[in-house]
This record gives C-alpha cells, sequence and structure tokens, in this order.
C-alpha cells in the first residue's frame, strides 16, 4: 500500500521504530500527546499532527505505539480517536502490549466502519528498536498482515504472523512473563552469592557457561554489575506488563504462580521510587533487604 503512513506513540520504543520508517522511505504522520517527543521526526521530514484523528484521516495504515490498554482505547475509539476520520480499508495496527480482550473489542468497533485492524507486538527492546531488529509477533487477518509486511520489515528482522487477532498480543504476554519473571530469579541468586562472599564477576563468569544461564542473565548482569539501570523497559512498564499477564490469565481460567508473586516484587520497587529505573532495578530492593550490593 503506498501514500503516507501513520505513527502514535513516540516514546522509548516508538521513536526509533518511526525513525526507522522514515529511513526506509516511508512518508510518515506522527501525533505525540509530549510534543517534546516529535521534534526529531519533524526534522527527518515527518508531519506532525495534533490528534489521531488527524493522523488517520491522512494516512491508509496507522500503528499505536503506546504504553497503556487506556491509552490505546483513547487513541483508537477516543472523541478525538482514529475512528473519527479512518476510511474504510484503513488498517489500524496496535503494536502497544495491551490486554487481549480489550484489542478485539476496539477491533469491532473499527470493523462496524470497514477498519481492519492488527495486533503486533513487538520484542527486543529499545536496543534492537533502534537496529530495526526487533521481532514482531502478529495477530489478525493474513491477508492484512501480508498488507503491511513492507512496514513491518523496515522495523524488525523476525516477522511472526501467529493467528487471529489477539494472539500475537497472547505470545506477547507469554514471553514477557518468562523474561520478567527470569529477571527476579537472577537477582535473587545474585544478592544470594554476594551475601555467601562470592564475587559477583565469577557468579557472572561461572553461571553464563553452566546450566542456569538465560538471556536475562546473560544480558542483565553486565548492566546490574556495571550499575547501569538506564530504562530500556521501566520498572512501571514491567509493572503494567505482569499486571497484564495475571488478568489475561484470569480471564482464561489458567493459574499464575510466579507472575503473581513476582509482580510485587516489582511493585516493592515502584514503592522505592525505582519506577523510571530498568526492570533490573529490583535487585536494589533484595539488596536493602540482605545488605549487601551487587557491583562489579
Amino acid at each position: 500500500m503506498a501514500g503516507p503512513v501513520g505513527f502514535i506513540g513516540l516514546g522509548n520504543m516508538g521513536r526509533p521504530m518511526a525513525l526507522n520508517l522514515v529511513q526506509r522511505g516511508f512518508a510518515l504522520v506522527v501525533h505525540d500527546i509530549d510534543p517534546a517527543k516529535v521534534g526529531r521526526l519533524r526534522e527527518r521530514g515527518a508531519r506532525v499532527v495534533d490528534s489521531p484523528e488527524q493522523v488517520a484521516a491522512g494516512t491508509e495504515r496507522t500503528i499505536v505505539m503506546v504504553e497503556t490498554t487506556a491509552q490505546a482505547e483513547s487513541v483508537i475509539a477516543g472523541e478525538r480517536g482514529i475512528i473519527k476520520s479512518a476510511a474504510r480499508g484503513h488498517i489500524v495496527i496496535c503494536m502497544s502490549t495491551i490486554d487481549p480482550f480489550a484489542l478485539r473489542r476496539l477491533a469491532e468497533q473499527l470493523s462496524a466502519r470497514g477498519v481492519a485492524t492488527l495486533d503486533a507486538p513487538v520484542s527486543g527492546g529499545t536496543e534492537r528498536a533502534a537496529s530495526g531488529e526487533l521481532s514482531i509477533i502478529a495477530g489478525g487477518d493474513a491477508a492484512t498482515f501480508e498488507k503491511c509486511r513492507d512496514l513491518f520489515a523496515a522495523m524488525g528482522t523476525k516477522l511472526f504472523h501467529v493467528g487471529a487477532l489477539g494472539q500475537g498480543l497472547a505470545m506477547k504476554l507469554v514471553n514477557n512473563m518468562l523474561i520478567q519473571v527470569n529477571r527476579v530469579a537472577v537477582a535473587e541468586a545474585l544478592v544470594m552469592g554476594v551475601k555467601a562472599g562470592l564475587d559477583p564477576r565469577t557468579i557472572y563468569d561461572v553461571v553464563r557457561v553452566s546450566t542456569g544461564t538465560s538471556y536475562a542473565f546473560e544480558t542483565g548482569v553486565p548492566k546490574i554489575l556495571a550499575r547501569d539501570f538506564s530504562p530500556g523497559g521501566t520498572v512501571d512498564i514491567t509493572y503494567k506488563d505482569q499486571e497484564l499477564e495475571t488478568a489475561f490469565a484470569k480471564q482464561l481460567g489458567v493459574p499464575l504462580l510466579l507472575a503473581n508473586l513476582t509482580q510485587q516484587l516489582y511493585q516493592m520497587a515502584r514503592a522505592a521510587g525505582l519506577n523510571k529505573e530498568d526492570g533490573l532495578a529490583v535487585v536494589k530492593v533484595l539488596e536493602r533487604l540482605a545488605g549487601v550490593q551487587v557491583k562489579g
């Protein structure tokens, strides 16, 4: 599909994703509630507008990359939302990590107006968002997915169509649950080892070539040792994602033990004022309780 592409939500993930689209030659119409976030896109030639309604009016495909379910509902179906101006045949691509059931309800409202919807959440964090190497996990009509493959290929290198609408989000929640639970286990193990007198770099060197290693361990421990808690995904976002996971499981009738338990540690980190630090900052809560610090 030719023509300008809409992009709503230019935060830590959305901005580099949108910049990759510009770099690949797509003309963008963009909007963010924070005027400070649109500057780099304006400099690169994107047209900045005042509302999601105006984004959809000037495009045939609109990407939504906001933080919460409530924000997605406002952007898509709110008073100045996409639904107000999107023409028949428009495609809304929700790349936010939100409630799958809420996304399906929004899609029903859009469908009544002849507008198609895909859910296409991403994995890879801010580094892969910047490099254009995200994993993109889509649900929805297969033909609609193919109409958007060019956009996905500009932002990611691993493209998955996993089933019907909402299945992309379901898969994303499965993936997120695993790394978020794993990060807590990594933090607990490091604090226990340091309390026992082990050198934390030795812990890293041994575990990363042993059976206890994982993506969370190999990528997270160097940041903890360097005391680098600059956000990829913040404590607040991690807590939000775990709230989605546990609520989704309740609606499915599935018990979740570890996601519910580890969510409380992220809540403790929020209560300690670590909201905007990386999710790895949960280690600070455990350090304070144990009276040690994990550092290189």
